[in-house]
């Protein structure tokens, strides 16, 4: 639909045509960075990844994100090779060669690598990681609150595919996302296997009930980075904030309705499942979460 908006949506740069992309250490070209098709990213989905922020010439909460990579990696048993104080170079290098300083996005992945033959066992990896930061000039521009639809697709149990990792296998996400669109909506309102609200395809999800924010219990859920700083705001600032277990029920009557993530920060929801969320605008609560967190990235990124 032509009036489909995402919680990615930037407004055009043409800079991002000339980008220089880190690809194992080498600095190339768009149109020449590329992975090669054994690779276990591109054949399987096998890895992790981040996105990073940069704000005023910092790259937002970086140690954290750097250590959420390296236990991603770990819980998959991927050798990352490199340190995270490596990793944080390489990302300074690519900003540094790419002249950015502020209004950065920074995706950083990391794959098995390249494998020997086109299976699915990972000891056919050995030629070592592949690691690659695409970093764009990106400013968000989401013209209007979202509207979410909920989706048959749930956030499943860890012992299947945890939904804490950050992994390059995200089609669950992706037919959510789908499926939301078919039903007119901009992204999808997922649910766990208990049936309570948990996340959308591609952010945390928040709700307002009587001045109250609530969120997941975090246990179906990318438990972000971004989702951690609303918290920590929330109970800095006196806004009561609870991780509990809620149901479509809940959200239908909230108040207001929000989604977090690196790239948006927060973004408002006016609309789900054809229900106006409160008035269909940002709500108070919601703007008072983006003031407080707009001076805590002040304060990070000097």
């Amino acid at each position: 639909m032509s009036d489909i908006v995402t919680t990615h949506q930037a407004e055009d740069d043409a800079r991002n045509q000339e980008i220089l992309i880190y690809v194992n250490g080498k600095l190339k070209p768009r149109r020449e960075a590329v992975v090669s098709v054994y690779d276990s990213g591109f054949m399987l989905g096998d890895g992790v990844w981040e996105g990073l922020r940069l704000y005023n010439g910092s790259w937002a909460f970086a140690d954290e994100h750097l250590l959420r990579l390296q236990e991603a990696a770990k819980a998959i048993d991927l050798d990352m090779v490199k340190t995270a104080e490596e990793i944080k170079n390489a990302l300074l290098d690519t900003q540094k060669a790419n002249n950015m300083t502020t209004d950065a996005h920074a995706r950083l992945m990391i794959t098995r690598g390249v494998k020997i033959r086109p299976f699915q066992h990972p000891s056919l990896s050995r030629s070592g990681p592949t690691l690659v930061i695409i970093m764009e000039h990106s400013r968000p521009n989401v013209p209007r609150p979202v509207r979410l639809a909920t989706v048959p697709h749930l956030r499943g149990l860890p012992m299947t595919q945890d939904p804490k990792l950050n992994s390059h296998s995200k089609l669950n996400c992706i037919l959510a996302c789908i499926a939301a669109e078919k039903a007119g909506a901009d992204e999808a309102l997922m649910l766990d296997t208990h049936g309570f609200v948990n996340t959308t395809n591609a952010c945390n999800f928040f709700i307002v009930r009587n001045g109250e924010v609530w969120t997941s219990t975090g246990d179906y859920c990318m438990n972000g980075i971004t989702r951690q700083k609303v918290i920590d705001l929330c109970n800095a600032h006196g806004i009561p904030v609870f991780e509990r277990n809620f149901s479509l029920v809940d959200t239908y009557g909230a108040e207001e309705a929000f989604l977090t993530g690196t790239f948006g920060a927060q973004t408002p929801v006016g609309e789900i499942d054809g229900r106006m969320i409160g008035t269909g605008q940002i709500g108070p609560v919601t703007e008072k979460i983006q003031s407080l967190y707009i001076n805590l990235i002040a304060k990070e990124c000097v």
